[in-house]
């Protein structure tokens, strides 16, 4: 097996990126630059988030790529992710169905809303 050929400051960061090669999680080649090892990690991380959400029925399976924007949103904690999808993101139930799985998984609470909320009127 090939070694992971990048300097990382943190020896338990370039261990975790090995046994995550080894593993077959995701493929490093020597030559991949650190930035590239984490994006690698940071697809697959929300390949199994948004898998977890269709599991957990939270929408369907042809919302996937949905649950993927969601997935990509809560992994980079975002403060609001804004949406006009009403049916598959902006639903309450849904909602409180992706912070269920985000919860049970270890992530924060991603707060959910439409454009509209976010709008400020003047004191007219």
């Amino acid at each position: 097996m090939e070694t992971l050929n990048i300097e990382i400051v943190n020896p338990k960061a370039k261990m975790l990126l090995l046994n995550l090669a080894e593993m077959n999680l995701i493929n490093i080649k020597s030559d991949t630059s650190l930035s590239e090892a984490l994006s690698k990690l940071r697809k697959k991380e929300a390949e199994i988030l948004a898998n977890n959400y269709i599991a957990e029925k939270v929408v369907g399976p042809a919302s996937l790529e949905d649950c993927h924007h969601i997935a990509i949103a809560t992994i980079n904690k975002v403060d609001i992710l804004v949406s006009w999808n009403f049916k598959h993101i902006v639903n309450l139930s849904r909602i409180r169905g992706y912070n269920s799985v985000d919860m049970r998984m270890g992530y924060i609470v991603l707060e959910i809303r439409n454009p509209k909320e976010l709008i400020e009127y003047g004191n007219n």
